[in-house]
């Protein structure tokens, strides 16, 4: 018999109702509910406590980290990206930071194309001088030309292994109709340039043509329920326009990454995450994909703006700290 077993032997089994029995009398009369049992923004009731008995019909409960339905992600590692985003005025120099932080650790770029008219492989040629697309996660973002981009990448990148190259250009034509109410073209025009933007990154498998920014809807004030109910229903609309266009639903979920906003509320912001993937195959399933063709669903996480202070960078750093925790956790 193990330490462990012995241990335990000490201890007689305890029911759930014993436990309450003693809670109610350490209250002395207080009301459970209102002193104990936390009620979230989204109208869940968290208890105190939980047994093993409150996760015996859950399904999924001994899914491990890298299997279907990926609901603790696909990882077996603890390998995590850590990203920096750079405004790209000046070329030249907006490499040599680059550079100067993946030499810190940085394995994850994105680079933020202010000038969308400077847009050419000449540039890209002079952004991307001496980073490795192969171990660095390039992403890109642009106020309009991503077919020209995604072009003048693939040209700059073409001495590595295109199935190795990871990153996005990070368009999102209704995310974009989210935030001002309008695009520069009709929306069915713009699904027809995001088909041809889907179909130029065809042969890089691992790098995303649609970069659907749900932490938006976190940041303007929406709750993680909220945040995941129309991400996912953007989500399909992007599968079924996409289809529509002639754009295999397969093919068109893996050039999908989500951006979650990962807030204060620790445990829902790791529920949030893993609900998410808990859904993406029902939808999946939906457009005729198969569960043996189903790809993990790819996410980004970033903490939320909205609750940070303007006066005090210490309480933004505990505030940041917890809620990069949580993305990871979740």
């Amino acid at each position: 018999m193990s330490e462990r077993e012995k241990l335990f032997e000490e201890f007689p089994p305890i029911s759930t109702e014993e436990w309450m029995d003693r809670i109610r009398s350490d209250l002395k009369g207080s009301d459970f509910s209102s002193r104990l049992v936390w009620k979230t923004s989204m109208g869940f009731d968290v208890m105190p406590f939980y047994r093993k008995e409150d996760i015996e019909n859950l399904k999924y409960i001994h899914v491990e980290p890298g299997e279907f339905p990926y609901i603790r992600g696909k990882r077996c590692d603890n390998s995590w990206r850590i990203r920096q985003d750079l405004k790209v005025t000046d070329y030249a120099s907006a490499n040599a930071k680059a550079l100067r932080i993946v030499r810190d650790g940085i394995d994850s770029l994105g680079f933020y194309l202010a000038d969308p008219e400077s847009i050419n492989r000449e540039n890209l040629d002079i952004l991307l001088s001496g980073i490795d697309p192969e171990t660095t996660e390039l992403n890109f973002l642009s106020d309009g030309r991503a077919k020209e981009l995604v072009t003048a990448f693939i040209e700059s990148t073409g001495n590595f292994l295109p199935e190795r190259i990871k990153g996005a250009v990070e368009t999102d034509p209704l995310g974009r109709l989210m935030l001002n109410g309008t695009l520069c073209i009709p929306v069915g025009k713009g699904f027809d340039y995001l088909a041809e933007v889907a179909g130029l990154t065809a042969g890089l498998p691992l790098f995303r043509a649609i970069h659907l920014n749900a932490a938006n809807m976190r940041n303007a004030g929406a709750d993680i329920v909220t945040e995941l109910a129309f991400a996912l229903s953007m989500a399909a609309e992007y599968l079924y326009g996409l289809a529509e266009r002639g754009i295999d639903p397969g093919m068109a979920a893996q050039k999908i990454r989500f951006s979650f906003g990962t807030g204060s509320e620790y445990y829902p912001g790791i529920a949030g995450l893993r609900a998410a993937r808990l859904l993406w195959p029902v939808i999946l399933s939906g457009f005729g994909i198969e569960v043996c063709s189903m790809k993990p669903m790819e996410i980004h996480c970033s903490t939320m703006r909205i609750n940070k202070s303007m006066n005090d960078p210490y309480v933004n750093m505990l505030r940041t700290q917890t809620e990069a925790m949580s993305a990871i956790l979740g």
